[in-house]
């Protein structure tokens, strides 16, 4: 798999299941097989090639980074962090990610996954830049895309977030954690603040009215709702001004279209 191929599974992947970015990850390469070819795409089109992913900023923000490869890259995805650090949409563990799966540079990608083994061998409580600087000296100077495998299956299979199988881990020599005795992951606070029903948030409502307006034909205006689930008729204007703030829809006289390409 080549590097665009990858920056773009490592987005899509953000905040998004894993079995719903593979068939769209699929459709998106076959029509955008490259940086250059997706510079030049459409709003639209890419917004209805993003549907079901969520968090449609991504979208926008990758075809920012292809813009930003072909001008600055000659529109070859760059091998070195802080160069990919720069691309718009692209942060910390993307970059690190496409660096050691695309050039197999010796970088720690910090997913939780990853975070979770690393942060139990190294023990204590880092800050964030330590941590990482920890553990990208963790990483196989020669196969660091091997290791990378490695440490998210031993994450999935051994070192879980709680009942770890420390007997079972290659690892648990150098382990601080296990060395300690304190082989779980602690708990959530018991006083913490029960999470919000995802129907009464605004990212539900972001994401109904975008889906209602791509599957709209194209062009064609589209009337908001007084109310859509739980969210009434303020709400549902508030969340299509901020669609058009973002530059997804425009708007005129109470009803939105899909913003136009550009």
């Amino acid at each position: 798999m080549d590097a665009w191929a990858i920056l773009v599974a490592e987005v899509m992947s953000q905040q998004t299941q894993i079995e719903r970015v593979g068939p769209a990850w699929e459709r998106f390469i076959a029509r955008w097989p490259d940086a250059t070819s997706l510079a030049s795409a459409g709003t639209q089109e890419l917004l209805r090639a993003w549907a079901g992913l969520g968090y449609n900023r991504r979208a926008l923000a990758l075809r920012e980074a292809a813009r930003a490869i072909l001008r600055d890259h000659g529109g070859t995805v760059p091998g070195r962090v802080d160069e990919l650090e720069r691309l718009p949409g692209v942060g910390p563990y993307t970059a690190r990610a496409v660096a050691a799966s695309a050039f197999d540079l010796p970088v720690a990608p910090l997913d939780v996954n990853v975070r979770r083994v690393v942060g139990r061998v190294i023990g204590g409580d880092p800050p964030p830049k330590r941590l990482q600087a920890q553990a990208d000296e963790l990483v196989a100077r020669r196969n660091a895309r091997g290791w990378l495998d490695g440490v998210i299956d031993l994450a999935a299979t051994v070192c879980r977030p709680r009942a770890p199988r420390c007997a079972e881990c290659p690892l648990r020599t150098m382990c601080a954690t296990h060395a300690g005795g304190a082989e779980a992951a602690p708990r959530g606070s018991p006083g913490a603040a029960p999470a919000l029903r995802f129907p009464s948030t605004n990212r539900w409502l972001r994401g109904r009215l975008l889906a209602t307006v791509r599957e709209a034909p194209s062009g064609a205006w589209v009337d908001a709702p007084h109310e859509l689930g739980e969210h009434d008729r303020g709400a549902v204007l508030a969340a299509l001004r901020g669609l058009e703030r973002d530059g997804f829809v425009e708007m005129r006289d109470g009803r939105a279209r899909l913003a136009p390409d550009v």
